[in-house]
């Protein structure tokens, strides 16, 4: 019975040590391989066999103990080694380590499963997989690049096929502006000659008036719009600046209203919040004493006029000339050019000026003014190029004490682009100090024309941000982890996956950094955790114990056969 037992229990030794040496190979094997996780093998006595329970104390004799023999050993776990593994970094964007806690999630056809090797690639479609094919699971975006984060889905990174503009929002400006010039006390007013309305001289007193009606009343037999239907094309100057051409169509309805409309918008005339000069009249086109007449803002560089031969129609000249009356219009001022873009990434150029408003003995204010030629309302025949007006107010050390309503609009309605495009204009970056008269500059504006996204970062937290060639930046998802309570629990799936096992638990789905899961190192790799070292270590005892049950199983064997050569 002995020698049969010790036969038994070394032939389970053998058993026991050669799964220690699977495990070990398998492990050593897989050295090279990233984001392995090695295993180690842990053994358990078996049930062993009870000779004597013992024996308690007594007067006489102090008690004796049990007397077992054990039956040898079995496997009671193979733990998988889920501790950090090196991180080695590389060059490829797609590449990802978990620093942490955590495994990637990976889409198979038999549902969700989980990995730390995050050796991904993007295919031919875009989509960011793994080596086998796999599609990487993340939270995507809405059409706004904002995260959704009610479902995962497969990453899609289109490099070189998407395309987005960017409408600018914000608008800096810098430079300084001189508390030392004028302040502006009138603008120019233009003025025409008496008009009247027929050949009897009968002055004109209505702007509902036909436009093909007036005459000069120098020469009431001559009408001065002729060969209507026909197109008023008008090519004036301001702060020396010729504008852009505009044209009114004039049929037999046009009135002498539309042709003032027409006059005001062209020359991009501001009225609103615009104080009155000390002559009285506003700042606009009006109708006084026969005369249509044209005052112009504040400021040397709004100074208004429309030269002679500027109004053209049916390719002649208008004999409607509309000269200064009086002073050009003054005050310190400035202007500049700059461009801003719609939600298409079309160019759009805006023109700012600005004049000395007013002077207190504790602060300085400038009027500022806005117009562009993109300005578009989509209605027949409004041409005006007037975006609206503001004020900046200096305290007494030159520096930014109030700029309010500092908002404004560009209508897009003549396009695509969403319209209005309303953007804010930051002037708190001007000096209210200079020497050497005023000047303005665009310091910085945040949209873009459009751009191909060309490459992609993907952060800590697993937010994959999109670059594109005009310096946009878009969120186009973000990466997730699934941690688990008991990692040791999960099964093997092959190609470095891993599934839910019974006792692993439920998968705990987060972001990276948050509710105990690590965090992601783009550009870089997790290597195997296996250590060489003690594995070889582990080899050699390993096959030390294996050779000695080997060895028992020998010398019982020669214990038997001197049994069986008693029995000759």
């Amino acid at each position: 019975m002995g020698l049969t037992s010790a036969l038994n229990t070394s032939l389970n030794g053998l058993s026991l040590n050669e799964t220690a040496i699977d495990v070990l190979s398998n492990n050593i094997a897989n050295a090279g391989t990233n984001a392995f996780k090695s295993s180690q093998v842990q053994f358990s006595t078996q049930l062993a066999r009870t000779l004597s329970f013992g024996s308690r104390p007594t007067a006489t004799n102090g008690g004796t103990n049990a007397k077992q023999i054990g039956l040898g050993a079995t496997v009671a776990a193979i733990i998988p080694d889920f501790s950090q593994g090196s991180i080695t970094n590389t060059t490829t964007p797609s590449d990802l380590a978990i620093q942490g806690d955590g495994f990637f999630i990976v889409e198979s056809q038999e549902g969700n499963v989980y990995t730390r090797n995050g050796t991904f690639r993007l295919n031919s479609e875009n989509v960011l997989t793994n080596s086998q094919g796999l599609r990487v699971q993340a939270y995507g975006v809405d059409d706004d690049f904002n995260i959704i984060n009610t479902e995962l889905k497969g990453v899609q990174i289109p490099l070189g096929e998407l395309s987005i503009a960017e409408a600018t929002e914000n608008v800096v400006m810098s430079g300084a502006l001189s508390p030392q010039g004028e302040i502006g006390t009138h603008g120019t007013l233009l003025e025409t000659a008496p008009l009247v309305i027929d050949g009897a001289g009968t002055a004109l007193t209505s702007t509902a008036t036909l436009l093909s009606d007036v005459r000069l009343a120098s020469d009431p037999a001559t009408q001065l719009f002729t060969g209507i239907p026909a197109d008023l094309e008008l090519t004036a100057v301001k702060g020396g600046r010729t504008l852009d051409t505009k044209t009114l169509a004039v049929t037999a309805t046009t009135t002498v209203q539309d042709y003032m409309d027409f006059l005001d918008q062209t020359l991009g005339l501001q009225s609103n919040g615009v104080p009155t000069d000390a002559d009285g009249i506003a700042v606009g086109v009006d109708l006084s004493g026969g005369m249509i007449r044209a005052k112009g803002n504040r400021g040397s560089v709004n100074d208004i006029s429309v030269p002679v031969g500027s109004m053209v129609m049916n390719g002649g000249v208008v004999g409607l000339d509309v000269p200064r009356n009086g002073e050009a219009a003054d005050g310190e001022s400035t202007f500049t050019t700059f461009v801003v873009f719609d939600s298409l990434g079309e160019a759009l150029t805006v023109r700012m000026s600005a004049y000395k408003e007013a002077e207190t003995t504790s602060s300085t204010t400038f009027r500022y003014i806005l117009e562009s030629d993109n300005n578009s309302s989509g209605i027949p025949g409004d041409v005006d190029i007037a975006l609206g007006s503001s004020t900046v107010v200096f305290d007494s050390v030159g520096n930014v004490a109030d700029q309010p309503n500092n908002s404004f609009s560009i209508d897009r309605n003549g396009s695509a682009a969403v319209s209005p495009m309303v953007f804010e204009v930051d002037m708190s970056a001007i000096s209210g100090i200079s020497s050497s008269g005023s000047n303005l500059n665009l310091k910085s504006q945040d949209g873009s024309s459009p751009g191909v996204l060309t490459s992609f970062v993907i952060d800590e937290q697993g937010v994959i941000n999109g670059v594109f060639d005009n310096g946009v930046i878009r969120t186009l998802g973000q990466v997730v982890l699934a941690r688990f309570t008991n990692p040791g629990g999960l099964l093997q799936d092959g190609g470095d996956t891993f599934r839910e096992g019974v006792s692993s638990g439920e998968p705990l789905v987060s972001t990276p950094g948050t509710f105990g899961a690590g965090t992601i190192r783009a550009g870089a790799i997790e290597l195997s955790n296996t250590d060489i070292g003690r594995s070889l270590v582990d080899l050699i005892v390993a096959s030390t114990n294996y050779r000695g049950n080997a060895r028992v199983i020998d010398s019982t064997n020669r214990l038997v056969d001197e049994l069986l050569l008693l029995g000759r």
